[in-house]
């Protein structure tokens, strides 16, 4: 086995790589740009070597400068992760010819999947679905609105070496293409170094399912089952789940068998991804396009690791050292149920505008076992799931692995798994994939994996920055995604005006204004301990009037029995002044309160939604009702930066008249391209920034008369 390989990555996926390598024996190398210098998986490796400056293109992204490290360090391997140099026929080339294994897949079959054009062509050629599109490139843009024109609406545009969510746009009519075509070519060109970009036909209504594939040097190519990665949102995936609710066992064997031909077509071996569309409006499911190969680790791959007990790293370790397979197609089965959400620094409740800044405060839920068992799987395939948990309770206890043998018969318990690369302190920077951390559940039902991600969701706390833990709780609560009637729109077609939380069930109401009245009694007894006070002692206080979400609630407090608007329960909720995370019983339930004590109230975060509250005794409530509320400004005459980022380009001058919807400016951020429109007509003012400019969030670009 390899003594020593260097992980030619960052964040989340560098440290899962890591953990495996650590629990094989094999010692590990880190790089890292100075952004990254105190980051987590720096920390966890044996040795270290800096690449450069923080942008990927002076660091992560120079070949060169990995092969040296390797050479330096006397690494005999590089994994390369997800993202960077994965898919990069180039860089597996040059790891070749420096005498260094690649932990991937072989170089050419990376250049046949890697093109998005040229994968498609194969595809068809090996009998496989494809997409119905044009598979040429692309002069310019007029060329691209005859071809969408002869498609026929609606169409997407793809960059040919595109990936995870980037360097697509979907477009409706021509308006769309004239648009987008030029914004698609130079997002494939400032993300993978290539702006060739195709066209093929939408399949409205659509699922996303994708097929995980394991193959060794010796011929050897199972699948491991699939994944649901219907939930996205700007086609870039947010939640999967593995099984798929939709796949039936026929559907899985097709698909499946599938794969492995494209496989076979290629001689791949590795790990890898086989991407399929599938018509949500066929009942038969026999409707399945290839959309590409990732020839990678996926960054969803958990979800399978939890339904198979292998670990995906360690199987692309052993293979790339020669070693087979040590099972079967017949002896993969699926235990159980696994759902992942991606925590993402973004606002959802700005439209999910991208966050930079410091993870002022970041506690991810406590881990928990792993109760499972590989299905007829023995061997080595056995130690393969004694540690393909990597999870931050390897960080927080050094354990060995998760726990093996386990049967999932009978298990009723679930398991949480937190991949991250991350710590408090922290530094979400503008570089890089805003992606904080992966959220995995398991249990031995759809169900109960679900309602393990709500529970979950309701223990992170992350402070500093926007994130969207509330948007993820309300898609795990939501019921067309818990029916499993789910596709690639349903996130904007159930939050067509954008997100302001989740819904608050009235049971859910009281409960929380029970919390808060006895928060508020805490502090209120506490207050009254201290001496000297101008205007004497408190008063002990039982009743109180809370005001959540501008309605009022009246909560009277007897021991463990309290009374919200008549309706009494039983309330376990201990409570210390500071405390930020309460954690409260009402009979045989539990609820987990995310607490943040502000100048005027209280905010509670809980179910997906966050609530302003305000707790005071009756006859102080009474007066607070005539205060005068402080109107905030009107910035309606101002275009404001939405987020921190580079403004790539201004579309509009002084004295320009502009109608709505017209696309004013341009800024980039976490490598995407947002485009500004005006929200109304008007005229401009005056332009207040410039291309190639630096904006702060809220920063002016625009003034309109």
């Amino acid at each position: 086995m390899f003594k020593k390989i260097l992980i030619a990555n960052r964040g989340e996926i560098a440290c899962r790589v890591i953990r495996t390598a650590k629990k094989m024996g094999i010692k590990t190398v880190a790089v890292y740009s100075d952004a990254d210098a105190r980051a987590p998986h720096v920390e966890m490796a044996d040795e270290t070597v800096r690449l450069g400056p923080p942008p990927a293109s002076e660091s992560y992204l120079l070949a060169e400068k990995i092969i040296a490290a390797c050479k330096a360090t006397g690494a005999e391997a590089v994994h390369p992760g997800y993202g960077f140099l994965s898919e990069r026929t180039s860089f597996a080339q040059a790891l070749a010819d420096a005498g260094i294994a690649f932990i991937g897949p072989p170089i050419g079959a990376i250049a046949a999947m890697g093109d998005k054009i040229e994968s498609k062509k194969l595809a068809k050629a090996a009998g496989v679905n494809v997409v119905p599109g044009f598979l040429g490139e692309i002069a310019d843009t007029d060329e691209a609105v005859g071809i969408a024109g002869e498609i026929g609406y609606p169409v997407m545009m793809k960059a040919s070496a595109g990936g995870g969510g980037k360097g697509m746009r979907l477009a409706w009519s021509e308006k769309d293409v004239r648009e987008g075509f030029e914004a698609t070519k130079r997002e494939g060109l400032s993300s993978f170094g290539d702006d060739r970009v195709f066209i093929e036909k939408f399949i409205e209504s659509p699922r996303h399912i994708e097929i995980q594939l394991l193959g060794d040097q010796h011929g050897n190519i199972v699948y491991l089952n699939e994944r649901e990665c219907s939930v996205q949102r700007r086609h870039q995936k947010v939640v999967e789940e593995a099984p798929s609710p939709f796949v039936t066992p026929a559907m899985r064997q097709a698909m499946g068998e599938q794969a492995v031909a494209l496989a076979r077509a290629v001689g791949y071996y590795s790990a890898g991804t086989v991407e399929l569309i599938v018509s949500g409006a066929d009942t038969t499911g026999e409707s399945f396009y290839f959309l590409e190969m990732n020839t990678r680790l996926q960054v969803e791959h958990p979800v399978t690791e939890y339904i198979t007990g292998l670990d995906l790293v360690e199987q692309m370790i052993r293979v790339a050292y020669g070693e087979k397979l040590g099972f079967t197609q017949a002896e993969i089965g699926i235990n159980g149920w696994s759902v992942e959400n991606r925590v993402y620094a973004e606002d959802p409740y700005r439209g999910f505008l991208p966050s930079t800044g410091r993870l002022v405060r970041y506690r991810p839920p406590a881990p928990t076992p792993d109760p499972f068992v590989l299905s007829e799987v023995e061997g080595r395939a056995a130690s393969d799931a004694s540690g393909s948990r990597a999870s931050t309770e390897f960080i927080q206890s050094d354990a060995a692995g998760g726990v093996e043998g386990l049967s999932t018969n009978g298990v009723t318990g679930t398991s949480v798994r937190v991949d991250d690369g991350v710590y408090e302190g922290s530094d979400i920077s503008m570089f890089y994939d805003p992606m904080i951390a992966k959220l995995v559940t398991w249990g031995p039902t759809r169900e109960q994996a679900i309602d393990a991600q709500v529970a979950a969701l309701d223990r992170f706390e992350i402070e500093g920055i926007g994130h969207n833990v509330d948007f993820l709780s309300a898609l795990m609560q939501h019921p067309r995604f818990r029916s499993g009637a789910i596709t690639t729109g349903f996130i904007a077609e159930e939050y067509p005006d954008g997100f302001q939380g989740a819904p608050t069930p009235e049971k859910l109401t009281e409960r929380l204004a029970a919390i808060a009245a006895i928060a508020g009694s805490v502090e209120a007894a506490r207050a009254a301990e201290i001496d000297q006070r101008l205007n004497g002692a408190i008063v002990s206080q039982a009743e109180w009037v809370v005001t959540m979400d501008g309605a009022e609630h009246h909560v009277l407090i007897a021991g463990e029995t309290v009374t919200v608007d008549g309706h009494p329960m039983t309330i376990a909720a201990p409570f210390v002044p500071g405390q930020r995370l309460i954690e409260a019983r009402f009979g045989e339930e539990h609820l987990s309160v995310k607490v943040d004590r502000t100048r005027s109230g209280w905010t509670f975060t809980t179910r997906g939604r966050a609530h302003k509250l305000r707790v005071l005794p009756p006859h102080v409530a009474d007066l607070a009702r005539h205060m005068i509320a402080k109107i905030p400004p009107d910035m309606s005459r101002f275009l404001l930066c939405p987020m921190p980022g580079l403004v790539t380009r201004i579309d509009v001058k002084a004295g320009d008249r502009v109608e709505a919807g017209q696309p004013l400016a341009v800024v980039e951020a976490m490598k995407m391209e947002n485009i500004l429109r005006a929200e109304k007509a008007g005229t401009v003012k005056s332009v207040e920034a410039i291309a190639g400019e630096s904006l702060a969030v809220d920063a002016v670009i625009l003034e309109f008369d």
